[in-house]
Order: structure tokens, then sequence, then C-alpha cells
């Protein structure tokens, strides 16, 4: 007798899955908003709220799964607002305008509160595109580094749950050691991949693109309380490339340019194993003394 195969569930699909709910009509009887539902999963948690990558994934995924959508992602920025509570909440992708090649895309997140009022969770702006084969070339080339499996993984922490859910392998500038204020530089050099591993796309990307630990802790060596404010993800890949990476490990280099007033900025380029740059991104974080 042979046993029927069982289907396991990576656990960043569960986080990022959407049920489609309704969608508004326009004045031409298209569909020009789509609401879904999805809620915080817990292997994605953080300090407060979930692990943003992931909530920013969820925006994401409102677009991808809009019946309207037209080509693949090459910007995202996402402000978050306010942090999810362990609850479910609404996304609606609007598709602003159409052109014959992109498409721009706002995106509002939702949650009900203990009052009864929706109150808005997360803003976003997306931009999707019909690629075509034009020159390329790349003025950002991987550092050379040590190869992901000569490098050892970053001891566990139980902290915070959505950590455990990657396979980080920090080259250079890792998370400091002793919180004693010792200021550095703000560079770190790290190796990831989700774990378990899992075949990259869009959605783990843009999640990939926030995996780095807030570059204040980095540069002053102090458990500075942070919240990150807005966040953008350039796409330099196509859907192929991003298959063709698999469940190999990428490159991940950030850095900060400016600590001020209780905010700074943290830039980031993520390469696969193969030296291809597949995103670019910045954002903006605030810090309190």
């Amino acid at each position: 007798m042979t046993r029927p195969k069982l289907l396991i569930t990576h656990p960043f699909d569960e986080a990022v899955a959407l049920d489609a709910l309704v969608a508004s009509v326009d004045e031409h009887g298209r569909a020009s908003a789509r609401q879904f539902e999805g809620r915080p999963h817990p292997a994605y948690a953080n300090m407060v709220g979930p692990f943003g990558g992931v909530t920013a994934a969820q925006a994401l995924a409102a677009v991808l799964a809009h019946p309207e959508r037209l080509g693949e992602p090459v910007a995202l920025t996402v402000n978050f607002a306010a942090a999810l509570a362990d609850a479910p909440f609404r996304v609606e992708a609007r598709p602003a305008r159409t052109n014959r090649s992109t498409q721009h895309w706002t995106v509002t997140m939702t949650q009900t509160g203990a009052d009864g009022v929706d109150a808005v969770m997360l803003t976003a702006s997306a931009v999707t595109a019909l690629r075509r084969d034009t020159w390329n070339a790349v003025d950002a080339p991987m550092p050379a580094v040590a190869a992901a499996t000569d490098v050892p993984r970053a001891p566990f922490t139980d902290r915070v749950s959505w950590v455990g859910r990657y396979d980080m392998r920090p080259v250079a500038g890792a998370i400091p050691q002793h919180w004693d204020g010792t200021e550095a530089d703000s560079l770190t050099q790290l190796w990831l991949r989700d774990d378990p591993p899992r075949p990259l796309d869009f959605l783990s990307l843009t999640a990939l693109a926030d995996a780095f630990f807030p570059r204040i802790w980095r540069r002053r060596a102090r458990m500075t309380p942070i919240g990150t404010v807005s966040m953008t993800v350039y796409f330099h890949a196509s859907a192929a490339e991003l298959a063709a990476t698999g469940e190999g490990y990428l490159l991940g280099q950030a850095r900060a340019q400016s600590f001020f007033n209780g905010y700074f900025d943290q830039s980031a380029e993520l390469w696969n194993e193969a030296g291809h740059l597949l995103a670019t991104t910045h954002q903006i974080v605030y810090y309190k003394e």
C-alpha cells in the first residue's frame, strides 16, 4: 500500500498567505481595489509585533495576487505606521495607474482595534513593470569574501522568534558581543538565507532585505530601542533569475550614513552566490536614547 505524500508548508509561505475578501469595482466594472486578509505568524514574531520584513512581504503579496497586476516588482516602499497586533489584518491593493509597461500601486494594511475601530497599520507604494532585454551593467560588484559554507553560523538567540527563521553567517561586522558603548563602523557583511532553506522569490527577497540588525547597535554597542519607519526595496532581478538562485545563500552588506536627532538611515545590497546583485534597499529607523 502506497502512503500519500505529505505536503509540508514552509513557515514563510504560511506567513505571507492571504485570503481574498472583497473587491471594489470602478465605473468601468473593473476591480480597482482588492482586499485580502492575513495574520501575523508566530514564527516571525519580533520584540513588538511581527518582523517588519515579513509584514512588507505581506503587503507585496497583495499586489502580486491582484488579478490586474502587470509585470514584476521593480520597487516597493513600505511605511510602518504601527506594530501589528497578534490578530487578523486586512490589506488592500489598488492599481493607481497603469501605463503600457509600468503599473503604480497603493497598498493599505488595516487592523481592527479593541475598540472596534479600524486603524491604518501600514501604507505602501509599489511599481511593477514588464521588463525588456536591454544593455545591463552593475557598478556595485559583490565584495570578495569567504564562501558561505566556510563561515560559521551565528549562534541562535531565542529573544525573538524571527531570527531563528534565517541562517545567518557573519563575515564582518557581527552584532556586538559586549554592550559597552564602544564605537565602531556601521558596516556588516553576512551570508543569509531562509531556514529551513526555501527557493528565493520576490516575497522572500523582500523579507531578507530587512534581516540586518539595526546599524546603531553596531555603531555604538548599546541596546538602543529602535523601530523601522519606512523601508524601500529596489529589485534588480527577474523571477527567473531569483528561481535560478534557488535555496542558495545571499551575501548581504549593510551600512548607515547618518544618525541624527532620533533617526538613522540604513542601506544594504544583496547578491547571490553567483555574484548577481538582486536587490538594494534603504530604510529610515527611529531610535530612542
